[in-house]
């Protein structure tokens, strides 16, 4: 019974690591695509790791430039102002291309519009922090 109870453990601790890996990859991913939310995908990875690899769970949160903004989010601190234009400049750039020359039906097209309107008032109403308020390890570039 214990042999199975430790391979049940075992199972779902690759699992977890996977889930995380799999999430990283996206919320990375998200950072160069507006429609893929980066923060939901990080804070899930983190949470994964958490429960399955101290390793990788330090390496996330440490990590210089993501770890960062994980744990503005988390401690809602909030993210920067230019952050906040250059998420929604490329939300809605990337949304409006998309909905005026690759999407026909008029029912998909209200759908990434109202998508759009709901990521974007999730956005505003996140708190805005000052740049100078980032900590050292963030490319303040970038921000």
């Amino acid at each position: 019974m214990a042999r199975i109870k430790q391979a049940e453990n075992r199972l779902l601790r690759y699992a977890l690591i996977a889930i995380g890996w799999t999430a990283v990859t996206l919320g990375v991913i998200g950072i160069f695509l507006p429609l893929l939310p980066t923060t939901p995908f990080l804070l899930l990875a983190a949470s994964c790791f958490a429960k399955s690899s101290e390793r990788f769970h330090s390496w996330l949160l440490n990590q210089p430039h993501l770890g960062p903004y994980i744990h503005l989010y988390l401690d809602g601190k909030g993210i920067p102002a230019r952050a906040k234009a250059y998420i929604l400049s490329a939300l809605w750039l990337t949304m409006t291309t998309s909905a005026l020359l690759f999407v026909e039906p008029i029912g998909l097209k209200c759908l990434m519009l109202a998508i759009a309107v709901g990521v974007t008032i999730h956005i505003l109403k996140m708190p805005t922090m000052a740049i100078e308020s980032l900590p050292k390890t963030v490319d303040h570039q970038r921000a």
